[in-house]
């Protein structure tokens, strides 16, 4: 006789098992089993992990390599083993499930359970063919975490530079550094190995790429809309909506199949009986499949997901298909999109349009929505539902990921909470809130350098916590440092002068105060000109220090002297800009006008700084705009001597036109109060300079800590703060 407790557990507990179709629920391989492992199956990926890390401060720098690459191994072939038995086990007890359809009452809770654990069984059968006990068993939160932020390569990198294997060492960097954008150190150490000739471009790669497809598969259709080759851009928004729907697949396999821990070894006092408990676990794992919306749609490096990604993504491929002249595929497309947000205006009015344009509601009454979007969309309602009973009657916690669920699958009792977190996630600032600065800088202070004129201060400009000042340089100056540009150039490597970051149409060219100090002591630039740049960028700061009248220090985040020149044959018709709008320490989403601080957005920034060099060339001019990244609220011409700052908030997004003939030099300065933060490689040049017995000493700013170590030492990143001391002593030891 099947065990009864209240009904709206019982519920919540066997409900699941009618329509849950694409997965099971797993349980911990147990407790007390040996961990030792067999010949030919998989060990436990964190044991292996914990050895590398331990070889590594032991300088064991062989043994640390073979563990931590191992460790790495293991865990992808555990993902592939676990998506395999899910596979194979989805047609377990099938043939159980014709008896729920005509049993009920006890008969159909005993044939419910017997049907889940048939597939339990299936799936611990299955896993267990490959992976050892205690390769089975969960790993800590901790593990979890190194795994997530890609910390292993981070070891890795050092390893392989003491061992010498500089293009192994290379790639683990990019690839620890594609999640962790924002970390001082490891961009110092990429642009270390980039100068090393035994490393070649081809290092560069990121390990972990195909586990993120999807992310590069949008960029491609992005870049295919934006430059108008629609029958381009709907392949790819096609492939990236297919891409994204096998890794939400991926995910919610993942969920399934990887092992649980019991409830009561959780939260004893708030598990009760057996269907409390198989309750506890069904919430659980379907939330883990609501979470696979926000884990996919969460770019490397970034804190926050894209909301509502997958219905963004049929919201360009429809518009995409209707450039294209293929009006049949953009009525499926947006009908697909209509499952969302079926009282959506614009995309009723599009649909009235297309099937006008194509001649007629009766040609296109056969276009019905995409079969994997209907089935995407049905499970999901489906689980919702489940969970919030579950948040409703037994205290279930649950974040809903998607803006589009509809208001009645909410319970009444929880519909105005439900509410208020909606409107709270998807409201945008108002006027007022988008021009509030909390930088703690305030325009209008003292100008301390004689010849420096106020051109353009918030008034003119527009904004808040923005100068232009005149007469920062000389043109002796100003020429001296071009010739620096210019001489650098000529005797660095191709790879210098690459193609810009921001736009296919340009070339881009930094030099660093350090790499001008080393090539001044290669003979191959005037060591005054390189002090030269160094002065020039101080001379920045001090003037911008005591204009924004900075309450703390100022510190050099990163500076670099940047040239910007077209590419021949690229320049017709141009429509994109040399530097797209943007905000120096948060990522802005033009749409909704947020601005979210945190990576890739170097968020320690606080004032930013462009410091001009030259005026003969074409294009390149530097604007201002509001927060939706189209409004322009100031415009600036670059000229020698002429400098721009601001805050490096959301108040102040920037960018820059495209440069369509000459050469555009500029020294950009970004400046922080926080001391941990400062630039790594202008630290290692001024330390070079003294070495020399040239001072390099900043008037006003103030000797910190005594005896403390050297700056180069000093950094970490933010996501290392809270970590341990061994943790914090790692991030210390990547500086090469």
């Amino acid at each position: 006789m099947a065990l009864r407790s209240n009904p709206l557990r019982v519920y919540v507990a066997l409900t699941i098992g009618v329509f849950f179709s694409s997965g099971f629920l797993t349980f911990a391989a147990g407790s007390g089993i040996s961990s030792g492992s067999a010949s030919g199956l998989l060990q436990p990926y964190d044991l292996l992990y914990y050895m590398g890390v331990r070889a590594y401060f032991f300088e064991e720098w062989d043994k640390a390599a073979e563990h931590i690459e191992k460790s790495i191994s293991i865990r992808q072939a555990l993902l592939r083993t676990r998506r395999k038995c899910h596979d194979e086990c989805l047609s377990a007890g099938d043939g159980i499930l014709s008896y729920l359809e005509t049993q009920t009452g006890d008969l159909w809770d005993l044939y419910a359970l017997d049907w889940v654990q048939r597939r339990a069984e299936c799936a611990r059968f299955c896993v267990g063919r490959a992976v050892t006990p205690a390769g089975q068993l969960p790993v800590s939160a901790d593990i979890d975490y190194e795994f997530g932020t890609r910390n292993a390569y981070n070891f890795l990198q050092l390893t392989y530079f003491k061992l010498n294997k500089m293009t192994k060492a290379a790639s683990a960097a990019h690839t620890f550094f594609v999640t962790n954008p924002s970390h001082l150190e490891m961009r110092n150490n990429i642009e270390k190995y980039r100068r090393m000739e035994e490393v070649s471009e081809d290092a560069f790669v990121d390990r972990e790429k195909e586990l993120e497809r999807h992310w590069e598969v949008y960029d491609s259709a992005v870049q295919a809309e934006s430059s108008s080759d629609w029958k381009r851009a709907v392949e790819q928004w096609q492939d990236c909506v297919n891409v994204t729907l096998q890794q939400m697949e991926e995910c919610r396999a993942q969920c399934a199949m990887a092992s649980k821990t019991l409830p009561e070894d959780e939260a004893p006092e708030r598990t009760g009986g057996v269907y409390e408990k198989a309750a506890a676990l069904s919430l659980s794992l379907l939330a883990c499949h609501q979470s696979c919306v926000s884990l996919v749609a969460t770019r490397p490096g970034r804190v926050s997901s894209q909301e509502d990604f997958l219905p963004t993504q049929l919201e360009h491929l429809h518009i995409a298909q209707f450039k294209a002249g293929d009006l049949r595929g953009a009525i499926q497309t947006l009908r697909s999109l209509l499952l969302f947000y079926p009282s959506d205006a614009d995309s009723l009015n599009n649909l009235q349009l297309y099937s006008e344009t194509l001649g007629g509601d009766a040609d296109a009454s056969d276009l019905v929505p995409s079969q994997e979007i209907s089935r995407y969309v049905k499970r999901s309602l489906q689980e919702k539902k489940l969970i919030y009973f579950g948040v409703e009657h037994l205290n279930f916690t649950f974040t809903d990921p998607d803006l589009w669920t509809p208001e009645d699958i909410v319970p009444e009792s929880l519909r105005e909470k439900w509410r208020a977190e909606r409107e709270r996630l998807s409201g945008t600032p108002t006027e007022e809130e988008e021009e509030t600065d909390d930088s703690g800088f305030y325009a209008g202070g003292p100008v301390p350098q004689v010849g420096v004129t106020i051109t353009m201060d918030d008034g003119k400009l527009n904004g808040t916590n923005r100068v232009v000042l005149d007469g920062v340089l000389t043109q002796e100056e100003c020429d001296a440092i071009l010739q620096l540009a210019s001489s650098a150039t000529s005797v660095a490597d191709s790879s210098r002068g690459r193609r810009s970051p921001y736009t296919p149409h340009e070339r881009f060219e930094g030099l660093t105060v350090l790499r001008a100090l080393k090539l001044a002591q290669d003979g191959m630039v005037n060591q005054s000109d390189a002090r030269l740049l160094h002065e020039i960028g101080e001379r920045a700061r001090v003037l911008l220090h005591s204009y924004f009248r900075s309450p703390t220090g100022l510190f050099f985040a990163f500076s670099h002297l940047v040239c910007r020149s077209p590419i021949p044959g690229h320049q017709e018709g141009r429509m994109d800009l040399s530097h797209p709008v943007h905000v120096d320490n948060c990522i802005l989403e033009p749409e909704t006008k947020q601005c979210w601080r945190e990576a890739p957005a170097f968020t320690h920034r606080d004032l930013s700084g462009i410091l001009y060099l030259n005026e003969d060339f074409e294009g390149g001019e530097f604007f201002f705009t509001k927060r939706d990244a189209k409004t322009v609220t100031a415009r600036v011409q670059p000229k020698c001597g002429r400098l721009v700052g601001f805050s490096s908030g959301p108040v102040n997004p920037h960018g820059v036109t495209a440069v369509t003939s000459g050469r555009r030099c500029a020294l950009p300065v970004w400046f922080t109060k926080e001391t941990h933060h400062r630039d790594m490689e202008r630290e290692e040049a001024e330390a070079l300079w003294a070495a020399d017995g040239q001072s390099v000493l900043k008037e006003g700013e103030k000797k910190d800590g005594e005896g403390a170590q050297p700056a180069a030492r000093q950094g970490r990143s933010q996501a290392s703060q809270a970590r341990s001391k061994e943790a914090r002593r790692e991030i210390r030891r990547d500086e090469l």
